[in-house]
Formats: C-alpha cells, sequence, structure tokens
C-alpha cells in the first residue's frame, strides 16, 4: 500500500492519484498542504523539507516531486504499460513530461495566480499577456506533434501524458486567450474517456480566490 500526502486541489498531487489508478495500485492518501496545513509539521519536513505536496511512502522509499514520482512509479509497477520499453517511445515519454513543465507549465502557473489566486489588486496584467502569448506559442508546438502521433510517446498512451493532462485540465477553465488546437483538443477529449482522468483531476476549476478555497474544502 503506498500512502500520498497531498490535497485533491493541488494538480502535482492530482497526477500521482492518476498515475496510480492507472496502475491499478492500492494507495491511501492523507490530505495535507493549502487551507489544510501539516505541510510545515516536523513530521512532514522530515520528508519533504521543501514544505510542499505531494509526497509518497512505498516500502523503503520515501520522495518528494511530482513528476518524478510519476516516473518512479511507472517504472516499478508500470514497465511495458505507462513507462513504454522501446527506447525511443521511452525517450519522446521523457522529452514531452520535461517540455510541459519547462515550456508549457510555467505560462499556465502565471496565469492561474493573476487570475484565480491572487486578489484583484496584486494581479499583473502584463505578465499573463506575456504568459498568454507563451502559452500559445508553446500550445501550438503540442498541436504539430499530435498532428503526427496519437499520443505524446507516439502510438500508445503513457506517463508522458499525466502531467501535460493535468495541466490541460486547469489551462482549459482560465479566463484566458486560447488558440486553435484541434489535435491537443482530440487528445484531451480522448483522456477525458479515462476513468482515473475523470476521478482525479477533472474537478471543478475557479475563477476566483472564493471559489479556489471552496472548491478545496469540498474537495478533502
Amino acid at each position: 500500500m503506498i500512502t500520498v500526502w497531498g490535497r485533491r486541489s493541488s494538480l502535482n498531487v492530482q497526477k500521482v492519484l492518476w498515475a496510480l489508478t492507472e496502475l491499478a495500485h492500492p494507495f491511501s492518501r492523507e490530505t495535507v498542504g493549502g487551507s489544510f496545513g501539516g505541510n510545515r509539521d516536523a513530521d512532514f519536513l522530515r520528508m519533504n523539507p521543501n514544505g510542499l505536496v505531494p509526497v509518497i511512502h512505498d516500502g523503503d522509499v520515501t520522495m518528494f516531486e511530482s513528476n518524478a514520482i510519476v516516473r518512479y512509479l511507472c517504472a516499478r509497477y508500470g514497465e511495458g504499460t505507462l513507462r513504454p520499453t522501446d527506447h525511443r517511445a521511452l525517450a519522446m515519454a521523457e522529452q514531452w513530461m520535461e517540455w510541459q513543465q519547462t515550456s508549457f507549465g510555467s505560462h499556465v502557473g502565471v496565469i492561474f495566480f493573476n487570475t484565480v489566486r491572487l486578489p484583484p489588486e496584486q494581479r499583473n496584467a502584463a505578465a499573463v499577456a506575456d504568459a498568454e502569448k507563451g502559452a500559445i506559442a508553446a500550445l501550438k508546438i503540442a498541436d504539430e506533434h499530435l498532428a503526427r502521433h496519437d499520443w505524446f510517446a507516439g502510438s500508445d498512451f503513457s506517463f508522458a501524458e499525466i502531467a501535460m493532462g493535468c495541466l490541460l485540465w486547469r489551462y482549459m477553465g482560465l479566463d484566458c486567450i486560447k488558440p486553435d488546437m484541434p489535435h491537443v483538443m482530440e487528445w484531451f477529449e480522448a483522456l477525458q474517456e479515462r476513468e482515473g482522468y475523470r476521478q482525479w483531476v477533472m474537478v471543478p476549476r475557479a475563477r476566483s480566490l472564493d471559489e479556489w478555497n471552496r472548491i478545496e474544502r469540498e474537495l478533502a
């Protein structure tokens, strides 16, 4: 039994919960972080000195960093399913998981915090405009790739979809300009047919700080 520490509203926690569901691996979850607190307690900081979620405990392994956790779980429990055995598909999966974080995720984070998490008087409209342009440029790259492949790693679903799938769900709920991206949308619709995605990722999306706080509590 794997233990996961983190709250359901956290995008990074959702990655781990979805991966575990795809792997059909049993787990339990402790609600920690955000308005629930607990992530600055001494016991938690011994597991993750950064004080962030998610954290997992799997036998003699305790680790943090959501993308690393997903890759670890897939390497240990999903070889040949979520983790490709073909070296070319594995290279693509690794590549696109990193791309999601460095080329797309940073822009979504700026938009999210400035349109949802921050009060209106603290928001930076110029930063949002720049982030919108960056996100659009990144999604055009993804759309071109998915025009030639069913999934980010090629012909089969893999761990490469997990990080991007969680992030795109959040992005699509934000009040911002979005590009025409037919192939990304086709991929996005395919994700919504997966049980783990529906259960852990397709949660209500907030348009304000009050909505975010309410949803966070309802998802506990």
